[in-house]
């Protein structure tokens, strides 16, 4: 599995737990709803600043976030 699919599992595992939309995510990360969707399709390759985006609403630490991929990976 690729790091950008792996990315996206996380991402919308941890949406869904926080009882978040793409759009309420989109809109408290200031960033645009179809990317989201696209990021947890693993369809683009998320920047740090994106991870550094959506951390800050769902209540995560940037390494917090890769240590669930990291999960994922290994």
């Amino acid at each position: 599995m690729s790091i950008e699919v792996i990315f996206g599992k996380v991402l919308r595992n941890i949406r869904e737990d926080k009882k978040l939309s793409q759009e309420q995510l989109a809109h408290l990360s200031e960033l645009d709803r179809t990317y989201i969707s696209l990021l947890e399709r693993g369809k683009r390759r998320p920047t740090i600043n994106t991870l550094i985006a959506l951390c800050k609403p769902l209540g995560l630490k940037p390494s917090e976030f890769l240590g669930e991929i990291e999960k994922e990976l290994y």
